[in-house]
């Protein structure tokens, strides 16, 4: 049987609400900044021993029922021709000029696999280890536009002009994350999740068309507990409940208690306390935190996460006050 509450939430046989956040190995750690005092983040990133370090430092210090995986959301195409390099201050700089003919498929990521094995073998055994990759379109944007946008000009432009060009890095991103997340499996990771941050910016007739077929190839072709996130998603969720991702996180724009689509999915939700509430005052924090979880009651499985990554100026000390609301919430129906 297994012991872990977060892979027991795919089976909705667990007893208490499984916990984890996006960006929970972050700048809003202490510990986190004075590694990052001595190392550059492409150090961080590509040295084993200080990715699994940063991987599992928020389950000691927070006690979330999950790892997930330390490494940025371009590690992927970095490796398959588009030019990629890591900044400590700016973060990752992206040069958007590619030429479509000079992009491979990724050939080594041997680190990515050393840092699984090092964390695997460090978790307590009812902690799993959360991989991850972005999605094909969320990561075209950044390399369409150079990096992140406002108004994701460039994006549309590409897409709606140069739509065989756009289908075709879409199709190679797609194959490879596939392959990537199966790496990712092989090495040790028990469940993974697939960011879709920007496709929220589209219409859901673009989705439809320029999406989803994508990202639901890369579902039924990696066959492990899975989670799909989008940011924005209210106007999206139908669709997203077409892939044959087992869970569907979500942000703030879903009310949980009140989505025809949640109470109706067969899919276990994710989600989706606000995480600039993370900044508010405790008594704030906790009646919040208490009102997602009301919510999910509507829902047949359910795991807690925020609407997004904790931010950066986030206090430890709020972070844990959720944790510990949530682990309290008397959920066994």
């Amino acid at each position: 049987m297994d012991t872990s509450s977060f892979l027991q939430a795919f089976e909705g046989t667990n007893e208490r609400v499984p916990v984890w956040f996006m960006r929970q190995a972050g700048r809003y750690l202490p510990q986190y900044q004075a590694i990052k005092s001595k190392h550059s983040l492409e150090e961080m990133f590509k040295t084993p021993e200080l990715a699994a370090e940063i991987t599992c430092m928020p389950v000691d210090i927070l006690n979330v029922d999950a790892a997930i995986l330390f490494a940025d959301i371009l590690t992927l195409p970095a490796q398959m021709g588009f030019d990629i390099h890591f900044d400590s201050l700016k973060g990752p700089i992206i040069n958007h000029n590619f030429d479509i003919q000079r992009i491979h498929d990724f050939d080594n990521l041997d680190y990515i696999c050393r840092i699984i094995e090092l964390v695997s073998a460090r978790l307590s055994k009812h902690i799993p280890l959360i991989g991850f990759a972005g999605s094909p379109f969320t990561v075209l944007t950044y390399l369409i536009e150079g990096g992140s946008s406002v108004n994701f000009s460039k994006t549309y432009h590409f897409m709606y002009n140069q739509t065989e060009i756009f289908t075709r890095l879409m199709d190679i991103l797609t194959k490879n994350t596939i392959q990537y997340l199966n790496l990712q499996k092989k090495s040790g990771i028990k469940a993974f999740q697939l960011f879709d941050t920007w496709a929220g910016i589209l219409r859901a007739t673009d989705y439809a068309h320029y999406v989803l077929p994508f990202v639901k190839k890369i579902f039924e072709q990696v066959d492990i507990p899975s989670i799909y996130y989008v940011k924005n998603c209210g106007h999206l969720l139908s669709l997203m409940d077409q892939t044959e991702a087992q869970f569907l996180s979500v942000c703030h724009t879903v009310l949980l208690g009140h989505s025809s689509i949640v109470q109706k999915t067969k899919k276990g939700i994710q989600g989706n306390l606000f995480n600039g509430l993370l900044l508010g005052e405790d008594d704030t924090i906790i009646k919040e935190t208490n009102d997602v979880l009301v919510g999910a009651r509507r829902c047949q499985k359910f795991i807690f996460n925020l609407s997004h990554g904790i931010l950066p100026n986030t206090d430890v000390n709020k972070v844990k006050l959720v944790v510990d609301q949530v682990h309290s919430f008397p959920w066994k129906k």
